[in-house]
């Protein structure tokens, strides 16, 4: 009774695992925390109780989050448990602690400490510059495509002289890069990290510092690291061994972008002796939830066991609902909706790919339900869909000004500010819209040749579209369009996977087109469900991809298109097989696990193929893969109420 009396206060309300992972201080350790077990806790009561035990000053605690709203929590819960703000101590992302150590000893990696950080933009306009220099085509090698390449040997660790790749410009384009960024005193963000470990690599007294520095190590989301901030870490805490690793190898999803799940999975090579404790208590969901997300990730082969469980009652089973095709889906998704006394902010509906929220968004807006994209726009926002829109618009209106102006250089043709002025010019002095002084322009001989010329070879084609949509299915003559104008084509050549999924939008929105009679029925529709936007409103239903939603938690959750083709993404096993089919398992078992009481799965027996039109799908592999004691199945055209 004594000993409970004299434990800390911070230290009364954890489980078993989880003050043992609080107290297990010294050492190298590896907490297995699944989800909804309370791993961001562990974190910052450790932190606690290292300071309150005083067995390090605040400035020798390094805590290692992956974004900074993390970090944050982090600072303000050990502040509130220890009810007094500590200084000193380095909380803070992988970038910012990188930004921070390179400041100080800039000058050893040629910057100065008043370096600049580039961003997206600034970045491809460094490459667009370098690939111009070079007499590099871009579109043979598009400068968002290098940007990719280059964060990918940055993300693996790798100098332009380690980088290989099986175009050798593509590594010569990297070195170049390098080497402006240098001259401009400038640095991105894979580079805060890079040049960390450049430092490390050529000053070993810098490194000392930082070892002896850093008497214990705290580590967020550890499944989630790239082979560059695995480096980091273990060079980082090679004196003490004093490193605390919190993850979970069935949450590892970012495959695509770095991230490395053999780096948890061989935590116990990596630090021979280490500690590993498992939480498993889950604190958020029900037994058939928990059930069904064990069931389905225990189907992949390489993972560290653990077995979830709560003390929470069983709960609902979770509905497997078949539907007849994507729009039956969209209406019993939203029926279920209405008919579930479920706060709106509290549903959740997470998809695989972000083209199937335009079924979902056009359905709760005819119901008037509230809804929310997070992580990206709206369907109609999406900057592929608003050019597209300005193509329809313009081959449907001739004169639609605006569209014009869009999409005249759109992919690029030549045509510059100056010719846009110039056209203005000739519209406000003849008082005639834009297109009309585009034809003054090329008829009156104004201008280059070859400017009128590309000027002139648009204004027919736009006229030859427009004809086309007496004779055939306006569908088809947006095809056309978005295909002989070059815009498809603008982002087939990128492949990047931000380029696919622009391109899997452009087919989603032709599909629906499709779904209207005529095009003026479309555009005007289109128009009203931006008008609808209310970006005030609070009690609101939540769409989402599942790559977004992991760390949320909602009271019920929907999971629809479950077939094959959508989920697993086809995409994901053609390039990475068993390794894409494994990280597609754990994307499901997120998604399951982001419900706390209610969870539906449903999938569709046909779906709209772009190439095809109307085919036959089947179910995904992961039904077939949760437990049947945990579900209950109603097969399409049963009812649910």
């Amino acid at each position: 009774m004594s000993n409970i009396l004299s434990e800390p206060g911070y230290l009364c309300d954890l489980n078993p695992p989880q003050k043992q992972a609080v107290l297990s201080v010294d050492g190298p350790l590896l907490v297995l925390a699944g989800a909804g077990t309370g791993k961001t806790r562990v974190l910052t009561t450790r932190i606690t109780h290292i300071l309150h035990e005083k067995k390090a000053r605040p400035f020798e605690i390094l805590a290692v989050t992956f974004t900074n709203k993390a970090a944050q929590e982090m600072k303000e819960r050990v502040t509130k448990t220890l009810g007094t703000h500590i200084e000193g101590m380095w909380i803070g992302t992988f970038h910012s602690i990188g930004v921070k150590i390179l400041r100080t000893h800039s000058e050893k990696v040629g910057l100065t400490p008043h370096f600049s950080i580039l961003d997206f933009d600034d970045q491809i306009k460094v490459i667009k510059q370098i690939c111009q220099s070079l007499d590099i085509d871009d579109k043979r090698l598009p400068p968002k495509h290098v940007a990719s390449a280059i964060s990918r040997f940055k993300d693996q660790g790798k100098r332009p002289d380690q980088a290989i790749h099986p175009d050798p410009q593509m590594v010569h384009v990297y070195k170049a890069y390098q080497e402006r960024l240098q001259s401009l005193n400038a640095v991105d963000f894979g580079d805060l990290l890079l040049l960390t470990l450049l430092l490390f690599k050529n000053y070993p007294d810098v490194l000392a510092h930082y070892q002896r520095q850093f008497k214990y190590i705290l580590v967020d989301e550890y499944q989630d690291t790239n082979a560059a901030q695995y480096v980091w870490l273990q060079l980082l805490a090679a004196h003490h061994q004093n490193i605390c690793c919190v993850g979970d190898d069935d949450q590892s999803i970012y495959g695509w972008r770095g991230a490395e799940v053999g780096n948890i999975l061989r935590f116990d090579q990596d630090y021979p002796g280490c500690g590993v404790i498992r939480l498993e208590q889950n604190y958020r969901s029900t037994h058939h939830i928990l059930g069904a997300a064990s069931g389905l990730i225990e189907n992949n082969g390489r993972r560290l066991t653990k077995t979830l469980w709560t003390e929470r009652d069983d709960g609902q089973k979770i509905l497997i609902k078949g539907t007849w095709d994507g729009e039956d889906e969209a209406r019993f998704v939203i029926s279920q909706i209405e008919n579930r006394r479920v706060p709106l902010n509290q549903v959740a509906i997470l998809v695989r790919a972000s083209y199937q929220t335009r079924l979902f968004e056009e359905r709760l807006l005819t119901t008037g339900i509230p809804y929310r994209v997070i992580g990206g726009l709206r369907f109609y926002e999406r900057q592929e869909i608003k050019d597209a829109l300005a193509y329809v618009k313009l081959i449907y209106q001739k004169s639609d000004s605006l569209a014009f102006e869009r999409v005249i250089n759109l992919p690029k043709r030549g045509i510059g500010p100056s010719t846009i002025g110039v056209l203005h010019n000739i519209s406000r002095e003849r008082q005639i819209n834009i297109i009309e002084a585009t034809r003054v322009f090329v008829n009156e001989d104004q201008g280059r040749p070859g400017v009128r010329k590309t000027l002139s070879n648009f204004l027919n084609d736009v006229d030859r579209w427009h004809s086309q949509l007496d004779t055939m299915a306006h569908s088809d003559v947006v095809k056309t369009v978005l295909d002989e104008s070059g815009y498809t084509g603008l982002w087939m050549s990128e492949k990047t996977s931000e380029s696919a999924s622009r391109l899997e939008n452009l087919k989603e929105l032709i599909k629906a087109i499709e779904d209207f009679g005529h095009l003026s029925g479309f555009l005007d529709h289109v128009s009203l469900v931006l008008d609808h936007f209310d970006n005030k409103q609070q009690d609101q239903v939540t769409l989402m991809t599942l790559h977004g939603a992991k760390g949320l938690e909602f009271e019920l959750v929907f999971l629809p298109g479950w077939e094959e083709g959508i989920f697993p993404h086809p995409r994901c096993l053609q390039e990475n097989g068993l390794e894409g089919l494994e990280e597609e398992r754990r994307l499901g078992y997120v998604g399951i696990s982001r419900s706390k009481k209610h969870l539906v799965i449903s999938y569709a027996l046909k779906r709209y193929s772009f190439y095809q039109g109307w085919t036959h799908v089947d179910p995904s592999r992961f039904l077939n893969e949760i437990p049947e004691d945990h579900f209950i199945h109603k097969p399409a055209g049963t009812s649910c109420f």
